[in-house]
């Protein structure tokens, strides 16, 4: 049996969309990439100040292993609510390093 994961699609939002919890934007972009419904942002878009190393891991079939980001607005930590793949698998390297959110983070436009 073959498992295609093809069906899988990048999209490029050129649209400013925003990450924010707590009342505070930790995340701002116009290149986001959307994939399963979830937009990802650079490295660069996400303000680092607000972001804490988590020792989570998880692992997907088609993408690799994700890290974690803890979030900590105003003195509340949001655990485990970003993640990324540092070294994505060949089918995903499109978001590699690229951060996305759940927990209760909105990401709008």
């Amino acid at each position: 049996m073959i498992i295609s994961y093809l069906k899988i699609i990048y999209l490029r939002k050129n649209k400013t969309m925003k990450a924010i919890w707590n009342d505070q934007v930790i995340a701002e972009s116009n290149d986001t990439k959307v994939v399963e419904n979830n937009h990802y942002f650079p490295q660069d878009a996400i303000k680092k100040e607000f972001f804490k190393n988590s020792d989570t891991t998880s692992n997907c079939p088609w993408k690799g292993t994700a890290s974690y980001y803890s979030i900590d607005v105003n003195g509340s930590l949001n655990k485990d609510a970003a993640w990324y793949y540092p070294d994505t698998k060949h089918a995903a390297k499109e978001i590699e390093g690229y951060v996305a959110f759940w927990k209760g983070v909105e990401v709008t436009e």
